[in-house]
């Protein structure tokens, strides 16, 4: 079996993890923060802004089974790829959307899946979704992870209260 990464920032991060954990060939999912430049930074710092770190899931998968391009795919559709400002309630850079590439494959795959989704017409505003170079990725900390399965009544709760689920739907179900 083998194994590769991917990092997606796409607001708050409890909603990131359910869509790629529930598909076949994702080994393991982690909430965390990366993009910055503090070390191992806590929940309040990046929440303060001053760490330049984003929300992320760091998603290990099996390439055997399920494509670097089928993982963006199923990125585009949890988030407004239009806002570049964060994503539905939360608001500022540690919600930004972001494609955290790892490898110059990873690259050319994001940039021609951003570029197929803007030609589409899917969207009329321009699709912002940021594509860097992955950088050190910090866990966050242990209630984060799996937040979904923890506490599912207050997930989903936040995912419909934030307008995420609704926008889902509106957008992608349709």
């Amino acid at each position: 079996m083998k194994e590769e990464k991917a990092i997606f920032a796409g607001g708050c991060f409890w909603c990131m993890v359910k869509p790629f954990d529930q598909t076949p060939g994702i080994k393991k999912v982690v909430s965390g923060y990366t993009g910055g430049h503090v070390p191992n930074p806590t929940y309040e710092e990046v929440c303060s802004g001053a760490t330049g770190h984003t929300e992320a899931v760091e998603i290990t998968f099996d390439p055997e089974v399920i494509s670097y391009q089928q993982l963006v795919e199923i990125y585009w559709q949890q988030t407004d790829p239009t806002d570049a400002f964060g994503q539905f309630t939360d608001r500022g850079d540690s919600y930004r959307p972001v494609i955290f590439y790892a490898s110059s494959e990873q690259k050319a795959v994001a940039e021609q899946s951003k570029e197929q989704l803007q030609a589409s017409g899917h969207f009329k505003a321009p699709i912002v979704t940021a594509i860097e170079p992955a950088q050190p990725f910090y866990p966050a900390e242990e209630y984060h992870q799996a937040f979904y399965q923890k506490n599912p009544a207050h997930y989903n709760a936040y995912s419909e209260g934030s307008g995420r689920k609704g926008f889902i739907r509106q957008h992608w179900d349709a």
